[in-house]
């Protein structure tokens, strides 16, 4: 079969890219993507020659103002003919699912998360963006409505949806009333060693954004002064963390994958307090033996066993997850049963899973037309 790739957009490293990566590894074909930079694809492993971009691509100041030009994603996205292909792989959080496709072809959508700002994040993102109130405020609101109007439309364009997590499952039925096929994404957690014996310290890693919440992690251990936190990461609040940080907390800025592993391969436990679709950081601490206390909501959920490779807290205030460190201190955790655990996430799994669903939907797809 011919096959054709659908990604948002190639311009940064992240988890949905790492998915791409796999399907790529699986199925290899030509890939359509709203913008994309040669750096970044070639990292995944795509060759830059196979990648295929809209008038995004060309429209002024594109990388400085990719995000601005989010009404003409759906118009971007719709141009790109895929009229030729067998298969149609979408690998999707935002337009890439609204491909047109015609009858005599299969589109399987994995889906990251239905769009988060047109949807269950709209009102906080209008509050953040303060776009509330105003023409631009109302400007805004009439834009996310109509692109509310197109994402639900498109839905009906996909044959098949794969969700990462039951997390996102349980959104695309909210979102779309579609049902989808949970299949986890791909972590490499062979590339983590696993270290029994660790120190007396605890870490986090992440972007240093507003909803990843490292700023509840930071001010929980203002109140735990005998203990030790390090930050593994940079982002827009970094500045601010550090002004307002306890002395028992360390930021270490950007490092290298190798130092970020060193960090968690030895902490005492790896701290995630934000609400994930899946979560690749977490199964990547346990991979190396190390539990995790993690916000029990979204993926994590899912990803860490309460009470066996971690700790849950339900909150998301300094109060709930000091009450989790303090719990967790009086458990003890078998590293090695955390590591086992964190295999089930990994590559070759997904890879079975993935290509057996294809394989599936596909064989029907052709018993159908037949």
């Amino acid at each position: 079969m011919k096959t054709a790739l659908v990604h948002d957009w190639l311009t940064s490293y992240g988890g949905a890219e790492q998915v791409l990566q796999e399907i790529y590894a699986l199925f290899p074909g030509d890939v359509f993507t709203l913008s994309a930079k040669k750096s970044i694809a070639t990292q995944y492993g795509i060759p830059f020659d196979a990648v295929h971009t809209s008038f995004i691509e060309q429209l002024p100041f594109n990388r400085r103002l990719f995000k601005q030009y989010l009404p003409l994603f759906p118009l971007a996205i719709e141009q790109f003919d895929l009229s030729e292909y067998d298969l149609i792989l979408s690998s999707s959080h935002c337009v890439a699912k609204g491909v047109l496709t015609h009858h005599a072809q299969t589109h399987i959508c994995y889906c990251h998360s239905p769009m988060r700002y047109a949807w269950d994040l709209y009102h906080s993102y209008i509050q953040k963006a303060r776009l509330v109130r105003g023409i631009k405020g109302w400007i805004a609101q009439l834009l996310l409505h109509r692109l509310r109007l197109w994402d639900s439309s498109s839905t009906f364009r996909v044959d098949h949806f794969i969700a990462n997590s039951e997390f996102i499952a349980k959104r695309i039925k909210k979102t779309y009333g579609r049902e989808a096929t949970v299949i986890y994404p791909p972590v490499e957690t062979d590339r983590f060693s696993f270290v029994a014996t660790k120190e007396d310290y605890y870490v986090t890693a992440s972007r240093l954004v507003p909803y990843k919440n490292i700023d509840l992690i930071v001010e929980a251990f203002r109140f735990l002064p005998q203990k030790k936190l390090i930050v593994l990461g940079d982002g827009e609040m970094l500045p601010a963390l550090k002004r307002n940080a306890p002395p028992n907390v360390e930021f270490l800025g950007f490092v290298t994958n190798e130092v970020m592993e060193k960090y968690i391969q030895h902490a005492r436990a790896f701290l995630f307090a934000a609400v994930e679709d899946f979560g690749i950081l977490p199964v990547e601490a346990q991979s190396c033996g190390t539990p995790v206390i993690a916000l029990g909501q979204g993926g994590t959920k899912e990803t860490v066993l309460h009470e066996i490779t971690g700790i849950h807290f339900h909150k998301q205030t300094v109060d709930s997850l000091i009450e989790a460190i303090s719990y967790f201190e009086t458990r003890t955790f078998d590293a090695e049963q955390i590591a086992q655990h964190a295999s089930f996430f990994s590559k070759e799994r997904f890879h079975a899973e993935f290509s057996a669903f294809v394989s599936q939907c596909t064989e029907s797809s052709v018993q159908y037309t037949i």
